[in-house]
């Protein structure tokens, strides 16, 4: 039995329906079945009846139970939360791909400059941690894109850019000044686990962009920018990403066309939403500061100015309250 699988089998019941359920967890639908399916394989009870969705007589006993395990989870955390110091233990980066481009060296360097006492870890994180890692207390901190949609996150935008598309050198498109979104639904984009939160498959899909219309998937599954890499220059696949990837991912047999209509995104510092931990605040502050210096320059590409690029002006766009 494990944590995901309570917090799936309580959100269905909350919400009454896999798909909400799914939503509120960043989950595929068939995600949340299969936990689900596994609590009550291993509970050797069906706890909900399916058509129409109910729970049975052991579901209605279970739910007390997976809430006070769940609670009893976050209580021990809290409890030894203000234990830690900045002596005590790593102070954890969670780092997705590239980051926030060349904010994320400056920032991490800007915080051990400050803090010299702490003792700081970066972790690499894949595309199904956008939110897990930080609500599981994998990191203290994680850059990520885009901005995660859950009530438990606080974001601080550090980059916003325009998107491009990573196709095969030798392909129909390679040679393509620009494409447009009606174009890219046309190629095979690389598929992603489907425990992949879906706000970043939106991000990656340019869902609400194209009114949930669904693109053509292909052959392969990535959870790395380096798998994305080699599906690309294998020929099997494209992948869409911020500019700024392209300065961080140059890669034989790969080239990179912008996507003329896409919607600008983001690249954040996302943080447990309350957090009181000193270390963080500070990571916060010291990040806010550099994305209001260096941001600008970071989102502009070569032959840009910096005051024509969006947000320029703004300094730190914080989506916390």
């Amino acid at each position: 039995m494990e944590l995901r699988e309570l917090a799936s089998f309580l959100a269905v019941v909350e919400e009454g329906r896999f798909a909400r359920a799914a939503a509120r967890l960043f989950l595929s639908p068939p995600a949340v079945t299969a936990h689900v399916q596994r609590l009550e394989r291993d509970l050797g009870v069906r706890l909900l009846e399916r058509s129409p969705l109910r729970l049975t007589e052991a579901g209605r006993r279970f739910v007390p139970h997976a809430r006070a395990a769940l609670a009893a989870v976050d209580a021990a955390a809290d409890a030894v939360a203000d234990l830690r110091g900045d002596d005590d233990g790593a102070f954890r980066v969670g780092v997705m791909g590239h980051g926030s481009a060349e904010l994320t060296p400056a920032i991490v360097r800007a915080f051990r400059q400050a803090r010299p006492g702490v003792r700081l870890t970066i972790m690499p994180l894949d595309f199904t941690e956008h939110v897990s890692a930080l609500v599981e207390r994998k990191v203290d901190v994680a850059f990520v894109r885009p901005a995660p949609d859950d009530d438990r996150i606080a974001s601080d935008v550090l980059t916003t850019e325009p998107r491009i598309v990573g196709v095969p050198a030798d392909g129909p498109v390679a040679e393509a000044g620009a494409l447009r979104l009606a174009d890219v639904l046309d190629l095979p984009i690389v598929a992603v686990p489907d425990i992949t939160p879906s706000v970043f498959t939106d991000y990656l899909y340019f869902t609400p962009a194209v009114n949930g219309e669904r693109g053509r998937r292909g052959p392969d599954v990535a959870r790395h920018p380096q798998d994305v890499m080699l599906s690309i220059a294998a020929g099997r696949t494209v992948g869409s990403a911020l500019r700024s990837f392209a300065r961080f991912y140059a890669w034989p047999g790969v080239r990179y066309v912008p996507i003329l209509d896409a919607p600008w995104d983001s690249s954040v510092l996302a943080t447990r939403r309350g957090d009181t931990d000193p270390r963080v605040a500070a990571f916060r502050a010291i990040a806010a500061a550099l994305a209001r210096d260096l941001g600008p320059l970071v989102s502009a590409g070569p032959g840009d100015h910096p005051e024509l690029v969006r947000g320029a002006s703004g300094g730190l766009d914080s989506l916390e309250p």
